[in-house]
């Protein structure tokens, strides 16, 4: 798992510092200095072969002079020492090392290189290099060289930057906000982002985690690691570089749509991760997160005294797709009881200038038990009749009140006091109450809450590997792409094109090839015959849009003006372009459809995300309207439909004036059936349709071009290779027949499956949950079951068995792959009264199949000495059985592939 062994360096207990010096202003010396303040509880070492102690502690010469052996290096010795100290310190049993120092370089042969060598010959983990280390509050560790040690409280960060990680620190002393964690992971050498994504998603003191990403290197590492982390707890990220262009120049609009930050804002929204766009978004964003669960709805309730502040906060609450909440008939009348007569009637309930802290008191009481809304903003103007801190106060008591009493499930109450001094500020937090400088601040804060609710509920939804609406003709399109690049071309061609669309069911103007007039001419008499004028199209590999060399002529009516304007425009393009091979013409029936609207579709070819698919307003100038959304894939209806959303052409879908609705899923059939076949052909580079027509007859594409290319795997592991979000596997799918003619389905697991696992679980005596997880198992919280069945098959694999008579739930066997994607750890779990009849037999065959399509190098797990049963299995399936050297009770067990 890419989570082993990091406990041992995120909680260890024992440290050494390797590398600290006596002189001031030296990293070593900080970090020493760090470590003593935090008064850190488990053993400390100190190794410096240069003196017999710093400021008091006393030194050894070397790593393996150390009294104890210690879980966790620091180093901050030179780079070119940096190797052989993780050599000794592995020889001594070190699970990992901090690498603070600087300058190990990159790629084969460097320091770093050396490092990592040495690092994997003892199993250990690395953070760092060029890092400004770790604060573990829950452990009182700061092995950082940061100026300060933040207060232990509940949120996680990960900061790809030391100075962003540090000015985190700063700024939550001035809030009263506490971390879990505060890992800078420098140049990730081994344990990277998605690492501790897995680490801080499992770890019960961290109720949210915070990001900050300069770039991604293991997309769909990332991606599974994220999706796993945000359905369990809120993650969010501020990611620089949002105003930086692509690296190279697009050859397709949808390549030219699609540029970094635009796919980077895809991979955070399919992943659930909620964006921010700066710093202080950030803080806000965690001031919120930290304080607060998620509400089940976006009713907001606004108690102010200050009516024009209130209606500020519930304009943005609008813009922001939030919704004021309604007064309700009851909730009015209690209001009436303790308000003046001159409060607002409605949302913001304004109860007036000279409000003091009863009428705070009593009117927030009303609104916390107003079942219409789904949180409350206290918002409060500072006045001469009441003072501000008293009303402060009054509001903290009625929350403390009204959190005791709904211990479980209490409403998001957030906080505004305009101008206040920071003593109050102080007061709201120190009592657990998020609160900002304004009301826009506040409702962008109860915003995010609302997102994490929305996104881990789309992360529940599970797109299928293949869409059962169309069968697409899949093998005659590799077919067309596969003689393309024999031919050596980058570039399809029209007639191409248009049988690619054909055979998967996308519907295309009917298009011709021309070489010459006369052959233009002919399939041009052919679609006047029907009814229909003529446009002509230049044919070029090396021309891809047309228009830029007059290239296209519309609306032609007779053979003689089809001779002519190919004439034309064969005579245009030889002059603008010589260089370029011309092919002839294309003929097309002119379509007229005089509502529809042009639309853009496509896929693009991402260097770190790998496909993306965009979706726009079309034409020839898409890149300067620039009204697009992207996505990774796959995709299913749900998620294009959402796709489409995100853009402004979208309301244009929808009925207005004398123009009909654009045909139902119509548009959200092409992009789940573009996304297929990216997945299904992976050469496909870059794709364009521009336009795509659509109207309340359904769609037609009228101009397409494709770019193909050798397939370049950029993620490790099966699936589509230029996938980061691999989709579900159903070719996992089996029905199979035990003994005695039991029959059952076993299938990769899904989301939607946590009912069927409780179900299981009260059919598992207690024996078997103790020889399954190591520790008696009296209940399973919703947390624990959806770590579970919430997989992205990336990195983990779950099958289940399900009893094909009863549709009951009877076994589960899992995989998780370690960091480097060598090897998996198992476990399986099945009804104990159905055991006995080879069902586990046939689970633990499917999965090591599954491994070594997968590639792994070999498959561990830890059993109990004591279940004799599964060691018995183990040995019959060719597994290695030893003895764990520290835990004598545990037996390892490891099959090589």
């Amino acid at each position: 798992m890419s989570t082993y062994r990091l406990k041992n360096l995120l909680s260890p207990h024992s440290v050494a510092l390797v590398g600290a010096s006596p002189r001031h202003g030296s990293v070593g010396r900080a970090i020493l200095n760090n470590i003593r303040k935090a008064q850190f509880k488990g053993e400390f070492g100190l190794v410096n072969p240069r003196y017999h102690e710093i400021d008091g502690v006393a030194t050894v010469g070397s790593i393996a002079r150390v009294a104890f052996a210690p879980e966790l290096v620091v180093l901050t010795a030179p780079a070119r020492a940096i190797a052989g100290l993780i050599d000794e310190a592995g020889r001594r049993g070190t699970a990992g090392a901090v690498i603070v120092s600087a300058g190990l370089g990159h790629g084969p042969g460097s320091l770093a290189d050396a490092a990592e060598r040495a690092a994997q010959k003892y199993g250990m983990r690395l953070i760092g290099p060029n890092c400004l280390g770790i604060m573990m509050p829950c452990v009182s560790l700061n092995a950082s060289f940061s100026a300060h040690m933040p207060a232990a409280g509940n949120l996680a960060l990960i900061s790809q930057s030391g100075a962003i990680a540090a000015g985190m620190v700063d700024w939550a002393a001035q809030r009263a906000v506490g971390f879990s964690g505060i890992v800078s992971i420098g140049d990730q050498l081994d344990v990277d982002i998605a690492d501790l994504l897995d680490y801080f998603a499992l770890d019960e003191r961290t109720h949210a985690i915070l990001l900050y990403i300069e770039a991604i290197k293991d997309a769909r590492k990332f991606m599974s690691a994220a999706r796993a982390a945000a359905r369990i707890k809120p993650v969010v990220v501020v990611k620089s570089g949002r105003m930086a262009q692509g690296a190279r120049a697009a050859a397709t609009h949808t390549g030219a749509l699609a540029g970094a930050d635009a796919v980077y804002d895809a991979a955070f929204q399919r992943a659930g991760i909620l964006r921010v766009s700066d710093l202080r978004e950030l803080f806000d964003c965690a001031e919120t997160l930290g304080r607060l669960k998620s509400p089940p709805g976006k009713r907001l309730a606004i108690l102010t005294n200050g009516g024009g502040i209130g209606v500020l906060a519930i304009d943005r609450l609008v813009e922001l797709g939030g919704a004021p909440a309604d007064i309700s008939p009851a909730t009015r009348d209690k209001l009436d009881a303790v308000l003046p007569p001159t409060w607002s009637k409605s949302n913001p309930v304004d109860i007036v200038g000279d409000s003091d802290p009863a009428r705070y008191a009593a009117a927030l009481e009303v609104l916390l038990a107003d079942a219409s809304n789904d949180a409350v903003l206290v918002m409060n103007v500072q006045t001469a009749i009441a003072r501000a801190d008293d009303i402060a106060a009054a509001v903290i008591g009625v929350v403390g009140k009204y959190r005791a009493e709904r211990r479980m499930s209490p409403k998001p109450v957030l906080a505004v006091w305009v101008g206040a001094d920071q003593s109050i500020s102080d007061l709201l937090s120190g009592a657990g109450i998020p609160n900002y400088q304004t009301g826009g601040d506040a409702v962008l804060g109860f915003m995010h809450l609302v997102r994490h609710r929305e996104v881990v509920e789309a992360l529940a939804q599970v797109p299928p590997a293949m869409p059962s609406e169309f069968a697409p003709d899949i093998n005659a399109a590799r077919q067309i792409v596969a003689a393309a690049l024999a031919d050596g071309r980058s570039w399809l061609d029209p007639i191409e094109v248009k049988r690619l669309l054909d055979a998967y069911e996308i519907a295309v103007v009917p298009t011709f090839a021309a070489a010459n007039a006369e052959e233009a001419v002919a399939h041009a008499n052919a679609i006047f015959a029907q009814g229909s004028t003529v446009v002509l199209k230049i044919m070029s590999r090396d021309i891809v849009h047309k228009s830029d060399v007059g290239g296209v002529v519309l609306n032609l009516t007779s053979a003689d003006a089809v001779r002519k304007a190919t004439a034309e425009i064969l005579a245009r393009a030889r002059s603008l372009r010589p260089e370029a091979r011309i092919s002839g013409v294309m003929v097309q029936a002119m379509v007229v459809r005089a509502k529809a609207r042009e639309l853009i579709l496509g896929l693009a070819d991402d260097p770190t995300f790998g496909t993306v698919v965009v979706f726009g307003r079309g034409g020839t100038a898409v890149e300067i309207i620039n009204d697009k959304a992207l996505a990774l894939p796959p995709l299913d209806l749900q998620l294009a439909r959402s796709l489409i959303e995100r853009t402004r052409v979208s309301r244009l879908l929808c009925a207005y004036r004398d123009v009909p609705a654009v045909k139902p899923d119509a548009v959200a059939t092409v992009l789940v059936k573009l996304a297929q076949m990216a997945a299904d052909i992976p050469e496909i580079r870059g794709l364009d349709i521009n336009p795509l027509l659509a109207d309340e007859a359904g769609v037609l594409a009228v101009d397409a071009r494709v770019v193909i290319g050798r397939v370049e795997r950029k993620f490790r592991g099966s699936g589509p290779a230029n996938f980061a979000v691999r989709p579900y596997p159903s070719q996992w799918q089996r029905h199979i027949e035990v003994k005695d003619g039991w029959r059952v389905f076993v299938r990769p697991i899904r989301p939607e499956d946590e009912p069927l696992i409780h179900e299981m679980l009260k059919h598992v005596t207690m024996q078997d949950l103790r020889l399954r997880f190591f520790a008696p198992m009296k209940e399973f919280s919703h947390e624990f079951i959806a770590r579970l069945t919430q997989l992205d098959y990336a990195r983990a694999m779950a099958f289940v068995a399900i009893d094909e008579a009863t549709n009951k739930l009877v076994g589960v066997v899992r995989i998780h792959s370690d960091s480097i994607y060598e090897s998996g750890e198992y476990a399986i779990l099945l009804r104990s009264d159905l055991k006995g009849r080879g069902l586990g037999w046939t689970l633990m065959q499917m999965i090591i199949e599954y491994a070594k399509s997968e590639g792994l190098k070999a498959i561990s797990g830890d059993v109990l000495a004591e279940n004799t049963v599964m060691l018995a299995m183990c040995r019959s399936l060719g597994f290695e059985v030893k003895s764990d050297p520290v835990e004598h009770d545990i037996c390892n067990v490891k099959l090589t592939l």
